[in-house]
């Protein structure tokens, strides 16, 4: 007995192993922002290759600074992978992002223009972006959550 599959069943099988393959691969990633007066913020990473590399770097203790009062921003210990991102962003108030010119990590308290070489890591999730919204530097812990 033969067995015959149309090209229209073929294709369909191969359409649903990708699109199995496509959300199995994709995880959410949660980290938490421990400030050094206690506060917790949590947040939702996207999964891209610059994410999974900040993630590797995780746990980190940072100096975030104030910058043009719209971002708290550190350096990180080294540049990370912009395979695959684009090239330009516009960030909102919560957006976390990585700026590859500068190598460093950004996270927005107010929207901004569009911003080539900022690629988009996150988001802080719910009001925790009220947290980083004081003046001078703040000394946080980024972990990855379980």
């Amino acid at each position: 007995m033969k067995l015959f599959i149309s090209w229209k069943t073929t294709n369909l099988l191969l359409l649903t192993v990708l699109l199995f393959s496509v959300n199995a691969r994709s995880e959410t990633m949660k980290i938490s922002i421990t400030i050094n007066d206690g506060t917790i913020i949590n947040a939702t990473l996207l999964d891209n290759d610059t994410t999974r590399d900040f993630v590797a770097l995780l746990p980190l203790t940072l100096t975030l600074t104030d910058y043009n009062n719209t971002e708290k921003i550190s350096d990180l210990p080294k540049k990370l992978s912009r395979k695959g991102t684009p090239s330009t962003m516009t960030p909102k108030v919560g957006d976390i992002a990585y700026y590859a010119p500068w190598g460093n990590l950004a996270i927005y308290y107010r929207d901004f223009g569009d911003s080539p070489g900022l690629i988009k890591l996150g988001a802080i999730d719910g009001d925790g972006i009220a947290a980083l919204k004081v003046a001078g530097d703040l000394q946080v812990i980024i972990e990855r959550q379980q």
